[in-house]
């Protein structure tokens, strides 16, 4: 006898019921007499568990009742594209119906899911990416295959470079290699992380990047991503990574073109730091796509300091050290200062020792976070250059964190790292309120805080991945900074406090509206 055949029912019940179950090890197998022959099936539907057995079955076709989901029988295929239903084998012997039960190789079965979770992903469909994630963790090997996968199923196709679903997806990563014991949070560190990419590249076209490669020149490479010209910069990569070098070879110069300028709200040095993390934990098999994605984005933000309300920081970076007036630096000399007051200030304390600097000015803007006047959510009648958020105080937090760890292995950009420092705590500095009490958001005991704070994340309960990427960030930022020892009096760990536990409004429907009718009132 053929091994993994089990006897399952008689054949004249079948034929008489028409349908049958049958427990089968730890299986439920459910048989159907149809016109094409016996067919067997797991019994529950692969969606969300329900009896197949009380479906309804037209010829060969297996209609789940609960969700309408359709099965062929004769290879489980889904009708309407979602999770295939396994099927098995049938022989008739002696008057009883055999079911082969016979796992496939694990190869091919990971193979198999592989290809679902990849319909999943250009579905953009959660909780299948969940399932199909939770069946390969069943398998031998490496679930971090699954975001390696995801990572070469998105990179090209973000417009414009690395987005907030490769920044969070480090730390989510992060987090996947602190919790070996708990399969449910690390399960939950890949979906949000694939999930994210998902979202970010549905319905996204390709958008390739440049096969050509040239040799790799830092200074050439820097001056090609301020020229825009991303042709140039992503040729530069592909033949530093066909030389031989790698991410961290390339970094400082990823630093110093993410720190040209004001760029892009912070995000650009964020996003070097978190790709060299990402790609220290998926190793280098995604370290071109990743470099690519990541040089786009450079070659794309958005040059802040080029519009006037940043003009100053590029005559404050030339003054550095130059009018340095010898004053200790103290955080409560920031507080309500603008952005040109902020870097003049900063400016004349350029003598004093970077990491000084970089302490007074983290607290800054974690007092900003600290004392945010969040009143500012619920206005209608603001102009659009007042729309301040949430999310806008926590990157004082992010970027910091991201300065002391880049500026930390480039000291010559310390300077750059500061005065944009500076710049974010001047431009948040006007949408606070000093007499707001932050005491009553300061944390005892910051370990168990932080410890809270973290298993917070694995059940955070936001819709958009936007959301939850910088409840994740900020929230690993403020313990990074915190265990460092760079928060003065426990404000950093007090304003993620005054965060997390804080309404955060998304949709603005009337000040969006009566912006747009403003703004279209003037083209007359």
């Amino acid at each position: 006898m053929t091994t993994g055949w089990n006897e399952a029912v008689p054949l004249e019940r079948l034929e008489a019921e028409g349908r049958a179950v049958a427990r089968l090890g730890d299986k439920q197998i459910a048989l159907f007499a149809t016109p094409d022959g016996i067919k067997a099936c797991n019994n529950r539907c692969p969606h969300e568990g329900y009896p197949l057995r009380e479906g309804s079955l037209d010829n060969c076709i297996l209609t789940c009742n609960w969700h309408n989901w359709k099965f062929d029988l004769t290879d489980g295929s889904n009708l309407l594209g979602g999770d295939r239903l396994r099927t098995y084998p049938v022989e008739v012997r002696d008057g009883s119906v055999w079911v082969q039960i016979v796992d496939p190789p694990e190869e091919a079965r990971r193979a198999e899911i592989m290809d679902s979770l990849g319909d999943a992903f250009r579905d953009n469909d959660y909780a299948r990416m969940a399932r199909e994630l939770a069946r390969f963790a069943r398998l031998s090997g490496d679930p971090l295959d699954t975001v390696r996968q995801a990572v070469l199923w998105s990179s090209d196709r973000m417009e414009f470079g690395t987005t907030h679903a490769f920044a969070a997806t480090a730390d989510w990563l992060a987090l996947y290699e602190t919790h070996t014991d708990d399969p449910e949070a690390r399960l939950i560190c890949l979906v949000e992380s694939i999930g994210h990419m998902a979202d970010d590249v549905l319905r996204e076209q390709l958008y390739p990047f440049v096969e050509e490669s040239v040799s790799y020149d830092e200074a050439s490479f820097v001056a090609t991503v301020e020229r825009e010209d991303e042709a140039a910069a992503a040729a530069m990569v592909r033949g530093a990574m066909e030389s031989g070098l790698r991410y961290p070879d390339l970094e400082r110069g990823l630093s110093r073109a993410a720190l040209a300028h004001y760029n892009d709200f912070g995000h650009s040095l964020i996003y070097v730091l978190k790709t060299g993390q990402l790609i220290e934990r998926l190793g280098d098999a995604v370290a071109l796509p990743l470099t690519l994605a990541l040089t786009r984005s450079l070659v794309y933000a958005r040059r802040e300091d080029q519009i006037p309300e940043f003009r100053h920081y590029a005559s404050a970076l030339g003054d550095w050290g130059g009018k340095c007036n010898g004053a200790a630096p103290s955080e409560e000399d920031l507080r309500g200062q603008n952005i040109r007051h902020a870097l003049e200030t900063v400016v004349g304390w350029s003598g004093a020792p970077a990491e000084n600097l970089y302490r007074v000015l983290l607290n800054a803007n974690a007092w900003n976070m600290l004392h945010y006047d969040d009143s500012y959510q619920s206005r209608v009648d603001l102009p659009l250059k007042d729309n301040i958020g949430w999310l806008d105080f926590t990157h004082g937090i992010t970027f910091a964190n991201a300065v002391r760890r880049q500026c930390g292995k480039y000291p010559e950009l310390w300077p750059a790292g500061l005065l944009q420092m500076a710049c974010f705590a001047g431009r948040n500095a006007p949408y606070t309120d000093a007499s707001l009490d932050g005491d009553e958001w300061r944390v005892a005991d910051e370990d168990a805080f932080f410890t809270a704070t973290v298993d917070r994340l694995f059940d955070h309960g936001q819709n958009e991945f936007i959301v939850s990427a910088h409840l994740i960030k900020t929230a690993l930022a403020a313990r990074e900074e915190t265990a460092a020892g760079m928060s003065d009096g426990g404000t950093v760990a007090a304003g993620l406090n005054r965060f997390l536990n804080s309404p955060l409004k998304r949709r603005h429907a009337r000040r969006t509206m009566r912006q747009a009718i403003d703004f279209v009132s003037l083209d007359g």
